[in-house]
């Protein structure tokens, strides 16, 4: 699952096995065990320091600064991002990359037919659904100001 976290002032990456090109970004050059330590025999260093572990995250702050955020404390601090379609994230980036507002990009004219009957559809009927359409409205808000996670493929 693809995370994207934005709040600001500061941007979240997970250390996990899936993203070890993390590793080579942040320069970190052993994970022997599963921990890191900056200060390991090989006396390495990184652009952040702290003990680092599978799973935990790197955050960078708006001054490009850099340091550890345990997973679990992340968990705590930050909670779950909203899960939306792999469509849905998509025509988020492609409205933030084209200098449109969340107001134009929620337009129903606007969007993407598959977005459409995401939001506002019942699965299976296909009719119109008032709770799902304000629900999922609020959700693309949401991801739009905070992140999101983009759904794993069914």
């Amino acid at each position: 699952m693809i995370k994207v976290y934005l709040k600001r002032p500061v941007c979240v990456e997970r250390i996990d096995e899936l993203g070890t090109g993390l590793l080579d970004k942040y320069e970190i050059y052993s994970l022997s065990g599963g921990i890191w330590h900056p200060h390991d025999e090989v006396g390495h260093s990184m652009l952040c320091s702290g003990y680092l572990e599978w799973g935990d995250w790197i955050a960078t702050g708006a001054d490009s600064s850099h340091w550890i955020i345990q997973n679990a404390l992340y968990e705590q601090q930050y909670g779950e991002l909203p899960v939306i379609p792999k469509e849905v994230a998509d025509w988020i980036e492609k409205c933030k990359n084209d200098g449109t507002s969340v107001g134009d990009m929620l337009c129903s004219e606007r969007r993407p037919e598959k977005m459409r009957d995401w939001m506002a559809l019942t699965p299976g009927t296909y009719e119109f659904n008032q709770r799902r359409y304000k629900e999922h409205q609020e959700l693309v808000a949401r991801a739009w100001l905070d992140g999101y996670q983009v759904e794993e493929d069914k």
